[in-house]
């Protein structure tokens, strides 16, 4: 999967679905964290952090996680050209290691969660990096057949919010509460243009 997004890694924000996403998800979140500041964020699959640069006056240290090494240096690039220095990237696979640097007082991610093979494992990490009565955020794909990737990819094909909650309680999680927060666009086979929702989902440790 690295290699996927390392290819397409430098031309990621050139596309303005990426960028009207981020913004919807972006605006999503701003009403739950209600201009609260926050001390220690983690975005999880941050790709080129567009979430995390749309969200980051309210964070006072943001670490962008992701597992392309390519995503991570296009992030570089961007933090040394916007003169922020609360933003830190890390190339870092969390399925496959344990990270133990630091906690945070909250989790996000936008578009991650169904390249994870593992759902209940990455869900039990989250919970253990996360402080007392701080908060996860996934953005991420209602349910659909399967045409939203390419067929050679191995994904998720999104998740039903209600099922993904009975995972989340059962880590620990409370307080889950979601809601379409933005709609893809996207042509499919033949040429037809098919919509894909996407919601936001938030809890609390």
């Amino acid at each position: 999967m690295e290699n996927h997004f390392d290819n397409v890694a430098r031309d990621w924000d050139k596309q303005s679905i990426h960028i009207q996403r981020t913004e919807a998800i972006a605006n999503a979140l701003r009403e739950e964290l209600q201009k609260k500041k926050i001390n220690h964020a983690l975005e999880f699959g941050a790709g080129t952090g567009l979430l995390s640069f749309a969200l980051q006056d309210f964070f006072s240290e943001i670490i962008l996680m992701d597992s392309s090494a390519e995503m991570i240096l296009a992030t570089k690039d961007k933090i040394a050209g916007s003169g922020l220095t609360h933003l830190h990237p890390i190339q870092f696979d969390l399925e496959l290691n344990n990270y133990s640097v630091k906690t945070f007082d909250i989790i996000f991610s936008q578009m991650a969660l169904h390249h994870v093979n593992d759902i209940e494992k990455i869900i039990a990490k989250f919970y253990n990096l996360l402080n007392a009565g701080g908060k996860l955020a996934i953005a991420d794909l209602y349910k659909e057949n399967g045409t939203f990737h390419e067929k050679k990819m191995k994904v998720h094909y999104g998740f039903d919010p209600e099922e993904l909650k009975a995972i989340l309680i059962k880590y620990g999680f409370r307080f889950v509460i979601s809601r379409q927060c933005f709609v893809i666009e996207r042509k499919v086979d033949n040429e037809a243009t098919k919509s894909f929702p996407v919601f936001l989902l938030t809890c609390e440790k």
